[in-house]
């Protein structure tokens, strides 16, 4: 079956017009040309759409700002001129956020938004509290005591169980999982495949089997938390695991029993962390970085993509690593000798001086 075919009359009602003088009014900056001029689209700078808006952060983009077919690009004062001479622009003093902010506002006049209502095939427990302007898509399932806020948006296929609770304005997308007693806070946002409050990987060995640890805490959930697709967060075996607030995890993201994460942190696709890890505030994980139990990480850290962590850092600062896997006991001596290289390498220069004299 060949895909439908979508009119430009089409495409245009998915883009509705605005104007630089309307997108100026709300977010503010200095804008140097018509506040009439339309705009249709936000592009980069590359854009072959002569009726987008467009953006320079990265000085190593600004070749471009002379050929670029955009309408408006929303520059720096340290390119201001250059910008004027090309033709509309908008000045501030951080583009890339002023960017961000076009979007946020651009989403809000674009994106649709369902009704306030309870789809009639969803189970709502006769005792779940539900806030103004709620809306609770098909087939979702809210269990006995829940407490939903205001303007919360619950997707098709999600299930809600007994005695959780999500803060006002939040958003949860189709197919999301809130366990039993865990708590999100306001204006949260969690994509399609969360969930939140599986059980912790907890096993203690008996005679060559594993009993389980029943996992008791629960997940605690911050304002301004964004959870990426398919990200799990495992409730705590007797303390909660908790989330605080403004904390960012990208997609396949796991988070293990008992692990809290400081304010507004964030971390990259496939990130993992094990059981009862202290993440600071502010502390960043690059993709694929893993993070061992029972270790601290203080405020400001900031991981490379792929780096292990396996002990605790007490500094800020940026932290890499890569070694190749082998044998424990080979690869735990070659490890030790690499913390030594800096005074081998003093050595063999000291040596070689001696040798020369």
């Amino acid at each position: 079956m060949s895909a439908p075919h979508i009119a430009q009359d089409d495409r245009a009602a998915l883009n509705p017009a605005t104007t630089l003088g309307a997108l100026v009014d709300a977010l503010g900056g200095e804008l140097l040309g018509h506040r009439d001029t339309v705009i249709r689209h936000i592009g980069a700078l590359d854009t072959v759409r002569p009726d987008a808006i467009s953006f320079l952060s990265n000085p190593k983009y600004r070749s471009q700002l002379a050929s670029t077919l955009a309408v408006c690009v929303i520059v720096s004062p340290a390119v201001k001129d250059e910008a004027a001479a090309r033709g509309a622009a908008i000045v501030c003093d951080d583009p890339y956020l002023y960017f961000a902010r076009l979007t946020q506002w651009w989403a809000t006049r674009v994106r649709p938004r369902p009704a306030a209502a309870v789809h009639p095939s969803a189970v709502v427990d006769a005792t779940a509290v539900i806030g103004q302007g709620v809306t609770i898509g098909p087939l979702v399932v809210i269990e006995a005591g829940v407490v939903i806020g205001d303007n919360v948006i619950v997707g098709s296929h999600c299930a809600v169980g007994a005695r959780a609770r999500i803060g006002a304005g939040s958003k949860l997308a189709p197919h999301v999982t809130l366990g039993f007693d865990c708590v999100v806070g306001e204006r949260c946002i969690l994509h399609s495949g969360v969930v939140i409050g599986a059980d912790g990987f907890g096993f203690a060995p008996n005679q060559g089997r594993w009993e389980k640890i029943e996992q008791l805490g629960a997940v605690r959930i911050g304002d301004d938390v964004e959870l990426g697709a398919n990200t799990c967060v495992d409730r705590g075996a007797i303390e909660d695991t908790v989330i605080d607030k403004g904390v960012k995890l990208d997609n396949l993201v796991q988070i293990a029993h008992n692990v809290h994460i400081g304010e507004h942190s964030a971390m990259a696709g496939c990130v993992g962390v094990a059981g009862s890890a202290r993440i600071g505030k502010h502390c960043t994980v690059g993709g694929a970085g893993m993070i061992l139990g029972h270790l601290t990480l203080a405020d400001n850290v900031h991981v490379s993509s792929g780096t292990l962590i396996s002990r605790s850092i007490p500094q800020p600062g940026m932290y890499t690593g890569v070694f190749p896997f082998d044998d424990n006991a080979s690869w735990e001596k070659n490890a030790a000798t690499l913390r030594q290289l800096h005074a081998l390498r003093d050595r063999i220069r000291t040596l070689e001086k001696q040798i020369k004299s």
